[in-house]
């Protein structure tokens, strides 16, 4: 669905289809100036972290993506997928055919612990885990092994949340969801009767939400529980709840303290424990994980400053699987200036900065230039202000010839890249229902990149 260039009018190459990429595009396609905008993506198929990071069982989310289908169905908006940048075309001849270039593409690698073992089969990082689950074809290959009788999850934020989520659900909760059919099979032999859930913080420091609290107590096999002491807080605790939360963080300390009261659930065998205060220091196990070795802090510092203060008692969970859900970092994109200490393109105001100098029409956005943090809808605002940076720069940013895009486009079928439309994802997205629907479920991935262009070629 595209239009031919207008005479003057600006072009825009967005890199990654994802809710930055797509908030990017709806900023610059709804601004003053008439923009002609590429939206590039790696996979075949759209929509980034909609697609491939929210967890199965939480299809209202995904309902974003609905937005997106009406801006790559606007005319003046293209989407490319299956290129990546770096292999199929450059930083520096798409700077070359566009008049502007933002960089959206997310942060897709985990943080690690830097502890002995943590490599050890039975230790999987929160981008592995959710690609498993959520049929990303980097991650089809997975393995996960659920036939311990103890999990644990290592994070206070809402991926692991998820993690836990989905290890905790039974089958008949998850089957009619858009969750992999090898993941689902593979959970419906679960041994996991216990799921402990570590924070190096208090639970007043946690980053969950409170609804995804809340669905905790809805579980149909496992029952949530926090240990009572970790909610007898000290005058700097206390203050920071009060006075520097706000609503919705104070409303997720409510939750998890009432969890410090129930009584063990007969009815559901399963139980889903919450430490806090709590540091993971050594892997143990030789050919796999059988156990986390865990050292106890103890909180230092003003009100809103309080960090974990290792002391000299330690703990170990033996298990069989440990999820690391500890943050996620970007990776350096080739031909843009990296900042390694930060893990985001160097920038000032979503401007690409080499050195102190900004390079002219070269911008980024999202994750990759504030780092992993906030919910899918933050990316609206925080895109549109690095959009704003681009119309301010209009006037002044050199001005590419009106047939570049169109002559890069062709040029790069010419090396033999096989670009997919929008119109090829409406078709992929069909077939994938189809799929599902025969399994009795909402939707079945092509976890394969060959599988969704073979796709394609079906007539």
């Amino acid at each position: 669905m595209s239009q031919a260039t207008v005479i003057g009018q600006p072009t825009a190459a967005v890199i990654g289809a994802g809710p930055a990429g797509f908030f990017c595009a709806v900023a610059l396609l709804r601004g003053e100036c008439p923009w002609r905008v590429d939206l590039y993506e790696r996979l075949p198929v759209p929509y980034g972290l909609v697609r491939y990071g929210v967890a199965p069982d939480h299809p209202e989310i995904k309902a974003v993506s609905r937005q997106f289908d009406r801006v790559a169905g606007n005319s003046a908006c293209t989407f490319l997928g299956n290129i990546e940048i770096g292999r199929d075309v450059s930083v520096d001849e798409l700077c070359r055919a566009y008049d502007a270039v933002i960089l959206a593409c997310g942060a897709p690698e985990h943080r690690r612990l830097e502890i002995p073992g943590e490599s050890l089969p039975g230790s999987l990082d929160a981008t592995r885990f959710v690609g498993w689950y959520n049929g990303h074809p980097d991650y089809a290959g997975t393995g996960v092994d659920v036939s311990s009788d103890t999990a644990v999850v290592v994070g206070n934020g809402n991926v692991a949340i998820d993690a836990a989520r989905i290890l905790a659900k039974s089958n008949d909760e998850l089957r009619e969801t858009d969750i992999a059919s090898n993941a689902l099979e593979v959970l419906r032999h679960s041994g996991i009767r216990t799921i402990h859930i570590l924070g190096r913080r208090g639970p007043v420091q946690s980053s969950f939400s409170t609804l995804e609290l809340r669905e905790l107590a809805e579980l149909a096999e496992f029952a949530p529980a926090s240990d009572p002491s970790a909610f007898l807080l000290d005058a700097a605790g206390r203050t920071e709840l009060e006075t520097l939360c706000d609503g919705q963080q104070q409303r997720a300390f409510g939750v998890l303290e009432s969890y410090s009261g129930e009584q063990r659930d007969e009815s559901r065998p399963g139980r889903l424990q919450f430490h806090f205060l709590c540091s993971p220091i050594e892997f143990q196990g030789d050919e796999r994980v059988t156990g986390l070795r865990v050292r106890r802090n103890r909180l230092e510092g003003e009100p809103g400053r309080q960090h974990a203060v290792a002391t000299e008692e330690e703990f170990t969970i033996e298990c069989g699987l440990v999820i690391r859900c500890i943050g996620y970092r970007a990776v350096p994109i080739p031909g843009a200036p990296f900042d390694e200490s930060g893990a985001v393109v160097s920038n000032q105001e979503g401007r690409v900065l080499e050195g102190e100098a900004v390079i002219p029409g070269l911008y980024v956005a999202g994750w990759l230039k504030h780092g992993p943090r906030g919910l899918i809808g933050l990316n609206k605002k925080e895109s549109s202000a690095v959009i704003a940076k681009v119309m301010e720069d209009l006037p002044r940013l050199p001005r590419k010839p009106g047939g570049g895009p169109k002559a890069l486009r062709q040029h790069l079928q010419s090396r033999g890249v096989r670009i997919t439309s929008f119109d090829d994802w409406t078709r992929i997205d069909t077939a994938e229902k189809e799929r599902g629907k025969s399994m009795g479920k909402s939707r079945e991935k092509f976890r394969a990149v060959r599988e969704m262009l073979a796709c394609l070629d079906v007539p």
